[in-house]
């Protein structure tokens, strides 16, 4: 059947409407491609050079805000003890108890990362990748100036908080004693046992900080997870793991050397090693091989 010019020219209007339509959906020249870059994770190198851009902002801090910081650190990690000993105290003494206590040991790093407080386990990691980069005399002393800086204050807000719960009648007798069982727990352990227990924490503590730069939404997640792992695992932290020893001690239910010596010395040099040695060595490394590739 023939078409008149009519239908015709209607049909030919109808083609350019429609391919008009066709045109202004289609993404624009690129967006695709933006797209794609924006949900693609970031190369190992982007993540290295935002860890190692703390670092440097790290290196650079005055003393002062560093062990204010640092400090209220400390404080805030006490209430790992306390959510853990809350929780503790309120739960029947059953096989799957740890399994819900020990996501009280994640609030105190919840709070000091999410509130941007100067953790010593965090400064093993960002503080040592300059040096890795520079290797020179003056980079190391601003490191260990930064890392005496932030462990003296970390372990005096520590030391405060469990004073204060130990020697106050802040929290009822049961929970007390709950406080007292968490820190007995984390007491029981052999030197050598507090170093690779240590590393281990080092390792676990220095990957999340490897991972919250693009985490995103995620962040909170991370952090609970790989601290509930440290907590479940009875992995050795030198801030966290001082606070419930140090409570002990201030009970007078452990000698002071006991505790220094026996928990804080070695779980300080197996963090070192798990955070610089396992993470931030293999991680210069393979940035290194990366930027000569």
């Amino acid at each position: 059947m023939a078409t008149s010019p009519a239908d015709e020219e209607v049909e030919a209007e109808a083609q350019q409407i429609a391919q008009s339509e066709e045109e202004a959906s289609a993404p624009a020249p690129g967006v695709e491609a933006e797209e794609v870059a924006r949900r693609a994770a970031p190369p190992g190198v982007v993540v290295y050079e935002a860890i190692r851009q703390e670092g440097e902002d790290a290196l650079k801090r005055r003393a002062a805000p560093l062990a204010f910081s640092g400090f209220a650190a400390g404080l805030s990690m006490g209430f790992s003890l306390v959510a853990e000993g809350l929780l503790r105290s309120y739960l029947p003494d059953l096989p799957w108890r740890p399994l819900v206590t020990k996501f009280g040991y994640s609030i105190g790093f919840l709070i000091v990362i999410l509130a941007r407080q100067q953790l010593f386990t965090e400064n093993t990691l960002t503080a040592i990748l300059p040096l890795l980069m520079r290797k020179n005399m003056p980079t190391l002393m601003r490191v260990l100036r930064l890392w005496g800086i932030v462990l003296a204050a970390n372990l005096a807000g520590v030391a405060l908080f469990a004073f204060v719960v130990a020697n106050s009648d802040t929290f009822q007798p049961q929970m007390r004693e709950a406080f007292g069982a968490v820190g007995a727990e984390a007491l029981a352990v052999t030197p050598g046992t507090a170093i690779l227990r240590g590393i281990f924490a080092g390792w676990l503590i220095a990957l999340m900080i490897w991972l919250l730069p693009y985490a995103e939404t995620a962040r909170v997640w991370v952090i609970i997870i790989l601290s509930y792992l440290i907590g479940i695992g009875h992995l050795t932290h030198i801030v966290a793991g001082s606070a419930e020893v140090l409570y002990v001690a201030f009970t007078g239910a452990a000698g002071y050397g006991q505790v220094v010596a026996g928990y804080m010395l070695p779980t300080l040099l197996g963090n070192i090693v798990g955070g610089v040695a396992l993470v931030a060595v293999l991680g210069h490394v393979q940035f290194m091989v990366h930027r000569e590739t």
